[in-house]
């Protein structure tokens, strides 16, 4: 098994702390799909997106945070 640092995901991302939430909200993303949809069942899903993304096979749009009127 192959393991990702936060590194490798910097390289994809532009920073560590970024490719680490990326690859967070894809393995949640993974979590939701039923489990006949999974993408290999023999990994955890972390590792999953984190190999998704380090490799390059994950897009991903940042868009900007809406603030709340009070």
């Amino acid at each position: 098994m192959k393991i990702y640092t936060p590194t490798e995901a910097a390289r994809q991302a532009g920073n560590k702390y970024l490719g680490v939430l990326v690859a967070a909200k894809f393995a949640r993303h993974i979590n939701e799909l039923p489990k006949e949809r999974l993408i290999e069942k023999q990994t955890k899903m972390t590792t999953q997106a984190l190999e998704k993304l380090c490799t390059g096979d994950l897009e991903y749009k940042i868009s900007r945070r809406r603030r709340s009127e009070a």
